[in-house]
C-alpha cells in the first residue's frame, strides 16, 4: 500500500511539474491542480496508512491520526478556490491579450509572417 501511494504521489508531482512548464494557461492550471493533489496525498500519508484503523478514541494502539485528514480537507477547499481564481485570471488574460500564452509572446510560423509582410508591402 505504501508503494502504491509513493508511486501515485510521484506520478502526480511529476505530471504537475511537467504541465507547469508548458507555455499555455490551461496546462498550467491542470499542472497546479495535479501538484496540489500530490501534496494532498503526501499529507494524508503522513498520518500512517492503516487499513481499518479506529479514530483516535478507541481501545487499540493502532489509530488513525486526524490532523493530516484535517489538513487535507483544508487544502482541498483552498485548492478549489485557488483553481477558480486562476481560471478567471486566465480567462481575463485571454480576453485582454487575445492569446493564452503564459509569457505573452508567441513566435509565429515563418510562412505566416512572410505572407503578412508581403500583404503590408503591397506585393
Amino acid at each position: 500500500m505504501e508503494l502504491a501511494f509513493a508511486l501515485a504521489i510521484g506520478a502526480l508531482t511529476a505530471s504537475g511539474v511537467y504541465l507547469l512548464l508548458r507555455a499555455r494557461t490551461f496546462p498550467v492550471v491542470i499542472g497546479l491542480t495535479l501538484l496540489s493533489y500530490g501534496v494532498n496525498l503526501f499529507l494524508f500519508s503522513s498520518g500512517r496508512l492503516v487499513t481499518g484503523g479506529q479514530p483516535i478514541i478507541g481501545s487499540t494502539s493502532q489509530y488513525s491520526d486526524p490532523l493530516p485528514q484535517a489538513l487535507v480537507l483544508t487544502a482541498i477547499v483552498i485548492g478549489f478556490a485557488m483553481t477558480a481564481f486562476v481560471v478567471v485570471l486566465a480567462l481575463r488574460n485571454l480576453a485582454d491579450n487575445e492569446d493564452d500564452h503564459v509569457d505573452g509572446y508567441q513566435s509565429e510560423p515563418k510562412s505566416r509572417k512572410k505572407t503578412e509582410d508581403a500583404e503590408v508591402s503591397g506585393k
